[in-house]
């Protein structure tokens, strides 16, 4: 299965259940970047829009490059308000969008599915001179016993699950290859998640390594996330300790 057809069927429960970015690195990103109402984002492999929706609400046009149908006319139907949004359909890779036009390039809670390679001279093309490229991913916090016990489940239930993010993980030497000379600012928010037990379910169902209904074990699956959210959960809500990290850097 081809990497852009794994969320396929999900974007619902994508759209429903995934985090979106604190205010604080949204701030960050428009401060450091200059951007206003002039600028041009695009937003590579936008998946329903999530990170899209956050700018455009700050007044930012955003480009928003999806390669997958579903998750594309899901944020297509989501964010049909918003004047300044535009959609296309296209890959990392192939963006088809204007040499030296953009101002900065996102690739939300997505570059660990791209040819990184391909991409970044993607970017290099589409780019302004000396604009930047933004990698930004909310990221389970591995120092609690909940996400280390939803982890086991993973693994123990689903074939293609490698590690959250696609394992990519905050190994530097990827940010390193990718970013030019190497440098790039590290950032981190806290980002905790409040859940109940339909947002906790969601958003394990909400994973490109998940399994569907029409999978043999998924009854098992869901069992064991039912249980895991029954033994953490306190007056039907768990916290899910959560965090966004962010790169950012010239290419």
């Amino acid at each position: 299965m081809k990497p852009t057809d794994k969320f396929s069927g999900k974007a619902d429960v994508y759209s429903k259940s995934r985090p979106s970015y604190p205010n604080e690195y949204i701030d960050y990103l428009l401060s450091v970047n200059s951007l206003n109402e002039t600028s041009r984002v695009a937003d590579i492999g936008s998946g329903t829009g999530i990170l899209t929706r956050q700018l455009l609400e700050r007044g930012i046009s955003v480009i928003a490059v999806e390669p997958n149908d579903d998750m594309r006319t899901k944020a297509e139907q989501d964010l049909q308000e918003f004047d300044q949004f535009i959609s296309m359909k296209g890959s990392a890779e192939e963006t088809s969008l204007q040499d030296k036009r953009i101002d900065l390039v996102i690739a939300a809670q997505a570059f660990h599915w791209f040819d990184q390679d391909k991409f970044k001279l993607e970017c290099q093309r589409i780019l302004k001179q000396e604009a930047m490229v933004a990698l930004v991913w909310n990221s389970r916090d591995f120092s609690s016993p909940l996400i280390k016990e939803n982890a086991e489940i993973f693994k123990k239930y689903c074939p293609n699950f490698y590690g959250f993010s696609g394992g990519i993980g905050e190994r530097e030497e990827v940010f390193n290859q990718f970013f030019r000379n190497g440098e790039f600012e590290f950032k981190s928010f806290p980002n905790d998640l409040v859940l109940d037990f339909e947002g906790f379910l969601g958003r394990n169902l909400s994973a490109s390594y998940s399994l569907k209904e029409s999978d043999k074990e998924f009854e098992f699956f869901v069992d064991s996330i039912t249980n895991l959210f029954e033994k953490y959960s306190q007056h039907g809500k768990l916290v899910m300790p959560n965090y966004t990290r962010s790169y950012l850097g010239n290419v």
